[in-house]
């Protein structure tokens, strides 16, 4: 544990001697040990000892110390008002965070404020808007393994959790690798592991937070899951997927704080108390109300998108360091109006469709609303005043709602009969069940008209939140506060005039309440019946017993008023509680029509085109055939771009493709992927037209880099995604294959390239596009039927390579890489001598030292040592036989030195 967290040790020897103070933060340390305690003291949330040197670094605030009669200890502090800054520091930095707020007020009661930590915060849990991305959900996951009793055997079950919207999904698998592709297609913040579950199929922005392995037992994490779902046994799979998600909800729990609300010391004589020693009352206290919904699905009946072609196609993050997410497909994609239709168009393109019906459904909305422009831009301006009902709704469960929030929901709600308005004649059968769905909540929009004001204050425990005539109580008081404060304001003219003091006042502080101020120049004529309350230096304040009575009257009648405020308050917000469900269907439709509305401004905007899905054929496998394709993110990003078809069929399904470099093989390739993608989500797509076959599956081999904290080189990391895809890929998956075996010598991978090749033609059957500057692999096609070339045409004009970006079928007659250098601006005399060693090549002479296939034919069948000595044949062998693909850089040098000390001997 770091030595920041858990109870601090200058503490711990002398517990009995602390404070009451510090001992109330001692033992919040030692409750919540995983994390650092923020313990409120006034305006400011302290942190002392190892904890207050580790944020005062962190957060760049200042170390000071504080002194009591056990000792000075180390202390930093951070504004209240201005915590949730902090706080996101603080969780960037890897760490979780208790809040300890004061949940009494000084003076309440003998002694020591009572503190209580009221939330934890962590990158998986957050529920504050400030520290979250309002266009995509936040994720914390938990991970359980089955047991070997379970018919599941040893699967593995994931349970994700939104805690700030109540998205709640699970799933299971018997590969390890089929969870880690589900973890990368949500990319959770956080995860919850229990004892018996891996931790390394999370990358490493996903904090792995290893949790009480008691919330993974099966009988604990079923009681729990039955509070929020009626029959886990019906609904979920396996005893994996019941102690997954009933051990993320415990920690969901855990995290909402459990120190204070809902605590009691001992239960109600009518309650029951159960096996763990805690009521049922207890347990309902902490429930998270709004999460109402748990859905189990199946990752086989959608697309899948492992991470490595998340990445190559740029889903979500460009792959140029310096790139924006205007630079993606959801960045192209994203004409959303709210936050609730940003996330549920980032969830739609994580998981693309595979069942034609759906995917009609959602193209036969998106085609009526592209052709109905002035309904569709009127539902956009509309759904720009939507909130996020959503996150909203989740405040006002987990009563952290105040009455701006409620009057949010109130305007949202304003907006619905309007919305339903548009759709009200519509011919789809998916606009027309949103029209029914959309739930304009009559009752909860009425019942805020009628509690709460128009603009009402952030605080809710000050008063102002409750519309006049809403409770006739409330009326009386403020009725009382008003007459007084009329007395108190006829109350200074009428001194005024019986004492004959002009400059005379009557004011208010919180400290003194209401007094008579007089200027010392006229004291002489003050009245006797007043009271001396204060001495200023140019005057004296007095009181009168009048004015205490009208003040005690006031002020009784404000204290008291702003408490029925804050009880009537809390009651319409529980109120509308109890509608969580009817509001998050609410947020449900307006979110699918946000994003069917940007989806059908994006393809009338840039000219997309509705594809036309075919249902699978056993017998004739995949169709892939687009006229006139279009990359849809390069082409936003350059003046004109070249469309290209792509003709791809049972009897052609694997194209070797050959041209030069940057003549556009792989932006070709991810057009093609991300037309299909596309047009599986439901959207139109940037083509002349478009008619194809679902795929299950969409793998990419493009590009690579070295893992060197994995020591894996980049030949290395290009064949586990190689053994990847020849382990998985099937007849119905889509393909994408770029310069396989660069990363080793040219007659290996040259060899490599052509056996997975044959492979993937004979033995996987998929839809490939392969491109290669392995010329050779060209005439693979005289021998593999299914398998044709195509080629980017490019032409010299006076010595300088134009690109036309025009795929054509056919070999390309040469790879231009001595004209693409100069092209790049490589120095003039590297050119010269590449197109001298390029010539001595074609005369029959290997360049020396080349590596390549050529060089090796050419060589002497004894290899030669630097210093004209010959190679032991024993040691060539070894050499011939080394495997350096799967050495990691340091056990590479190792060997290198071990066969170097060989050959000296």
């Amino acid at each position: 544990m770091d030595p920041a967290l858990g109870p601090p040790d200058a503490m711990a020897e002398k517990r009995d001697e602390l404070t009451p103070m510090m001992a109330q933060y001692h033992d919040l340390c030692a409750r919540y040990d995983d994390a650092i305690v923020l313990f409120q003291v006034g305006d400011f949330y302290e942190t002392f000892c190892g904890a207050a040197e580790r944020t005062a670094r962190l957060l760049e605030i200042a170390l000071t110390s504080r002194e009591d009669s056990t000792g000075e200890y180390p202390m930093a502090g951070i504004p209240i008002d201005n915590a949730e800054s902090y706080i996101e520091t603080l969780l960037e930095a890897g760490y979780r965070v208790a809040v300890a707020d004061q949940v009494e007020e000084p003076g309440e009661s003998p002694g020591v404020v009572e503190r209580a930590v009221t939330r934890v915060v962590t990158p998986g849990t957050l529920t504050e808007d400030e520290l979250l991305a309002s266009d995509d959900n936040n994720f914390v996951a938990a991970l359980a393994r089955g047991s070997g009793d379970d018919a599941a055997g040893d699967a593995l079950a994931l349970a994700l959790l939104d805690v700030s919207t109540g998205d709640f999904v699970a799933t299971s698998s018997d590969s390890s690798d089929a969870i880690a592709d589900e973890i990368s297609r949500f990319e959770p913040a956080e995860a919850v592991v229990g004892p018996d579950a891996p931790d390394d199929v999370f990358d490493q922005h996903c904090m792995v937070t290893p949790f009480d392995a008691a919330a993974f037992d099966h009988e604990r994490a079923r009681a729990i899951l039955s509070r929020y779902v009626r029959n886990p046994d019906a609904l979920l799979a396996s005893d994996a997927e019941i102690r997954a998600c009933g051990a993320l909800l415990a920690y969901a729990e855990y995290v909402r704080g459990g120190d204070h609300e809902g605590e009691r010391e001992t239960p109600c004589d009518d309650e029951e108390t159960e096996a763990d020693g805690e009521t049922t009352a207890d347990k309902d206290s902490r429930r998270l109300e709004y999460i109402t919904h748990l859905t189990r699905y199946d990752p086989r009946e959608y697309l899948l998108l492992d991470a490595v072609a998340l990445r190559s196609l740029e889903l979500f993050e460009p792959r140029a360091v310096d790139g924006t997410e205007d630079a993606t497909l959801v960045g192209v994609l994203d004409e959303t109006a709210c936050a609730l239709g940003g996330r549920k168009l980032r969830d739609w393109l994580r998981r693309p469709l595979l069942e034609p019906r759906q995917i009609e459904a959602r193209l036969n909305a998106v085609e009526e609303l592209t052709a109905a422009v002035q309904r569709r831009e009127t539902l956009h301006e509309l759904l720009r005043n939507v909130y996020d009902l959503e996150r909203l709704i989740g405040r006002i469960s987990r009563e952290r709602a105040n009455a701006r929030d409620l009057r949010s929901l109130r305007e949202t709600l304003a907006v619905v009969p309007d919305i339903r308005e548009q759709l009200v004649d519509a011919d789809c059968e998916r606009l027309r069940e949103l029209h029914a769905n959309l739930d304009p909540l009559v009752d909860v929009r009425e019942l805020i008209d009628d509690a709460i004001v128009t603009e009402p204050p952030i605080e809710i425990t000050e008063g102002d939140i409750i519309a006049e005539g809403y409770d006739d109580d409330l009326d009386e008081l403020r009725g009382i506060a008003r007459e007084g404060k009329q007395w108190i304001d006829d109350l200074e003219d009428g001194e005024r005039e019986r004492t004959g003091i002009d400059s005379l006042k009557v004011g208010y502080n919180s400290v003194h309440g209401y007094y008579i101020e007089v200027t010392n120049p006229n004291l002489n004529a003050v009245p006797e019946n007043y009271e001396r309350r204060q001495t200023l230096k140019n005057s004296e304040r007095f009181v009168t017993p009048e004015l205490k009575d009208r003040e005690d009257q006031i002020v009784g009648a404000e204290e008291r008023a702003d408490d029925r405020e804050y009880e009537l308050f809390c009651d319409v917000r529980r109120t509308i509680a109890d509608d969580v469900e009817r509001v998050q269907g609410l947020a449900e439709a307006i979110a699918t029509l946000d994003a069917l509305v940007s989806l059908a401004t994006v393809a009338a905007q840039y000219d997309y085109c509705r594809p036309e899905i075919l249902a699978h054929d056993e017998q004739d496998g995949l169709e892939i055939d687009i006229e006139g394709g279009r990359h849809p993110v390069v082409e936003r990003t350059q003046k004109s771009f070249v469309p290209n078809d792509a003709h791809l069929t049972d009897d052609q399904r694997l194209a070797v493709i050959t041209g030069p470099n940057m003549s556009g093989k792989s932006t070709y390739m991810r057009q093609v992927a991300q037309i299909v993608l596309l047009a599986q989500v439901g959207s139109f797509v940037p083509a002349r037209a478009a008619r194809l076959t679902p795929v299950n599956r969409i793998f990419t081999r493009i590009g690579a880099s070295d893992d060197i904290a994995g020591g894996r080189s980049t030949f290395m990391v290009e064949m586990d995604e190689l053994a990847t895809i020849l382990r998985e890929a099937d007849e119905r998956s889509l393909v994408l294959l770029d310069e396989v075996g660069r990363g080793t010598s040219t007659a290996d991978g040259l060899a490599i390239a052509q056996a997975i090749t044959e492979h993937i033609h004979d033995a996987v059957g998929s839809t490939t596009l392969f491109a290669t500057h392995h010329h050779p692999l060209t005439e693979l096609t005289e021998d593999l039927e299914a398998a044709f070339t195509l080629h980017f045409e490019v032409e010299q004009v006076d010595g300088e390579v134009v690109f036309h970006h025009e795929i054509a079928p056919g070999a390309a007659t040469g790879s231009y890489g001595v004209e693409v250098a100069t092209a790049a601006g490589v120095p003039e005399t590297v050119v010269e001598r590449s197109r001298e060693l390029v010539a001595e090549s074609a005369d029959g002479a290997a360049p020396a030292t080349d590596g390549s296939a050529a060089g090796a034919a050419s060589s002497a069948p004894t290899q030669a040592t630097a210093d004209g000595g010959a190679v032991p044949p024993d040691l060539a062998a070894e050499l011939r036989n080394l495997e350096v693909a799967h050495l990691t850089p340091v056990e590479a040098l190792t060997e290198l030195d071990r066969l170097q000390r060989l050959l000296e001997e």
